[in-house]
């Protein structure tokens, strides 16, 4: 059955949703979960949880479902994850495919380029993700 999403309002609510979404590898509820949430609330809501895992699903989700839609809120959210607890320890664990995915995501950002963010502010964000 499709998970419903409405915006989280905790860390709790927040990391149940993403514990679901993961468990089902549902990128276009996670895609709906991302929509729903403000960007700038991600480090708060992931709080201390981030992990390889949940990290990749954000990464595929805003890829497959969001990227065409809303550039301008997928690079909001790739702004806000970077500052999240744990950011760096799951950067550093990556595996190269999966550093190939993050780079195709950016990829797409600079092909979709919009007002909300320029390609310097891209290239500067690609650094903090040591692509």
């Amino acid at each position: 059955e499709k998970l419903r999403i409405s915006e989280p309002s905790n860390a709790y609510d927040f990391g149940q949703i993403i514990n679901a979404v993961n468990a089902n590898k549902d990128k276009a509820a996670c895609a709906d979960l991302l929509t729903v949430t403000d960007p700038k609330k991600l480090p708060v809501l992931l709080s201390n949880k981030l992990e390889g895992e949940i990290f990749l699903i954000f990464i595929q989700s805003l890829e497959y479902y969001v990227v065409g839609k809303d550039p301008g809120l997928v690079y909001q959210h790739l702004f806000y994850l970077s500052k999240a607890e744990r950011f760096k320890v799951v950067l550093a664990l990556l595996s190269k495919s999966e550093k190939e995915q993050v780079q195709q995501l950016f990829d797409l950002l600079s092909e979709n380029q919009n007002h909300q963010y320029s390609l310097e502010d891209l290239e500067s964000l690609k650094k903090v993700y040591e692509l």
